[in-house]
């Protein structure tokens, strides 16, 4: 037998190795997903996932309190925003809102 004959026979051997262990693991890939479906699975990559963020933004938190605290704060002062305006309205009293509806009561009366 000739050295190209040699490797060649070394390289189907390789490539037959090669195609056993795939095949071998299509079976168990095929037996695993036979045993729990694809939907599991995805949820559970998703929960643990999920996990990981709220891992993350947990040491977040703790590492950048004082910007977790300002951020909270912003957004309690957005959306709380209106009532906060209405109050310092009337703790200013403001002569704004009173005049309007006065000059449309006027304007009423007239026509």
């Amino acid at each position: 037998m000739s050295g190209l004959e040699h490797r060649l026979a070394d390289d189907k051997a390789l490539r037959d190795a090669a195609l056993a262990l795939f095949k071998a693991d299509l079976a168990l890939v095929r037996a695993d997903l036979a045993e729990r479906g694809i939907g599991a699975r995805v949820a559970d990559r998703l929960g643990e996932s999920a996990m990981d963020i709220v891992d993350e933004g947990i040491d977040y938190a703790e590492e950048n309190k004082g910007k977790v605290a300002a951020g909270v704060a912003a957004l309690v002062l957005w959306f709380a925003r209106r009532p906060i305006l209405e109050a310092l309205g009337r703790l200013i009293g403001s002569d704004e809102d009173d005049a309007e509806p006065r000059e449309a009561d006027s304007r009423s009366e007239h026509e």
